[in-house]
């Protein structure tokens, strides 16, 4: 079976392109992204049509930049991998048929990956700024945080991904973005909470933490985001200037205190020692101090993987692209995208 050192690997399953060449063991050669947020920023959203055709533009630029970048050749690429599911079809087509189209001029093989398994194994990856604590292995238990996502997972070995529970409703990222977008912040918005959030009163305003009391991992935020409109709605423009800063503060402590405790909930249901965050709002500065505490109190070995892994990346499809491919793992050529996981992704 042929050796699989390097591959290369493509993510294209929202707005944002990102393009990276991922060594053995997790090592990232190069990784480049590029946003949209300008893009879909008047639209307060992101526009499906929008981000498929700005990925039709960045992509073949992107791949040729991380060539030229690592001074690799295709000669020296072993497989491809790129993320098939789930996600916006269009947004997925690019890559993937992008990958297929390069899978048969260079004659290597490819493999489609789970976009949430990527994010499930980015506390792997590893740079010259980053790695993960050498006593890091399986299990663990990974609370997986984005605009879409909001979901707790038995990490019981690589390939053997477990639900545990998950939001009922909105995903954690999407409350913060139509908070946002509430108090007049544009798009996206849960950065903009983030960052106001840091000069405010997290106690100053009391919203509710949804299913936070109940024993099972399930979470909510629906009602959390219709109280937070309720609110906004009684306050004047210049009264939510003047309260700016609390008022995000307080929403994003509501976010946080529902997150941890669903987090340490799921740590004694398994009885694991080790624990990841990831996703995009794994990168809000409020859950990552909160998080820390949280680990460092009950002693559990947490990672939350610097930025540039926790938002949609290639890296990490590097990383799941590259064990499948060594493992003698091809996809075929006639496979599509799927906006949903396969049932066969995670175990019962």
């Amino acid at each position: 079976m042929q050796k699989i050192n390097y591959v290369l690997a493509i993510e294209t399953s929202c707005d944002d392109t990102s393009v990276a060449i991922v060594k053995e063991g997790g090592w990232v050669e190069a990784l480049t992204s590029a946003s949209q947020d300008t893009s879909h920023a008047p639209f307060g959203g992101i526009v499906p049509e929008i981000a498929c055709r700005n990925h039709s533009i960045n992509l073949l630029p992107m791949i040729e930049k991380v060539l030229v970048e690592t001074k690799m050749t295709w000669d020296k690429i072993d497989g491809i991998a790129v993320t098939n599911r789930p996600g916006l079809i269009g947004s997925l087509i690019v890559g993937l048929v992008t990958a297929k189209t390069l899978s048969q001029v260079q004659q290597k093989p490819y493999i489609a990956i789970n976009h949430l398994e990527g994010h499930l194994l980015a506390p792997f990856l590893k740079d010259e700024k980053f790695s993960p604590p050498n006593d890091f292995k399986y299990p663990y238990v990974a609370l997986a945080i984005s605009g879409g996502h909001t979901t707790i997972y038995d990490i019981q070995d690589f390939g053997k991904y477990k639900i545990l529970g998950s939001t009922l409703d909105d995903a954690a990222g999407e409350a913060f973005d139509k908070f946002g977008k509430m108090l007049g912040l544009g798009f996206p918005g849960g950065v903009k909470v983030d960052k106001y959030a840091q000069r405010g009163d997290p106690s100053k305003y009391q919203f509710p933490r949804s299913m936070i009391k109940e024993e099972n991992l399930m979470m909510s935020f629906s009602g959390l985001k219709s109280s937070a409109q309720r609110l906004v709605d009684n306050l004047s423009d210049e009264q939510i200037r003047e309260q700016l800063f609390d008022l995000c503060a307080s929403f994003q402590e509501a976010i946080c205190d529902v997150l941890i405790a669903k987090l340490d909930r799921a740590v004694q249901h398994t009885s694991y020692s080790r624990a990841i965050i990831t996703g995009g709002v794994s990168a809000n500065s409020r859950l990552r101090v909160r998080a820390e505490e949280w680990a460092k109190k009950r002693g559990i070995t947490l990672v939350i993987p610097p930025i540039r892994y926790c938002t949609d990346n290639a890296a990490m499809i590097g990383y799941a692209g590259l064990i499948r491919l060594s493992r003698g793992e091809r996809s075929s050529i006639e496979l599509g995208p799927s906006p949903s996981p396969y049932e066969s992704d995670f175990v019962e």
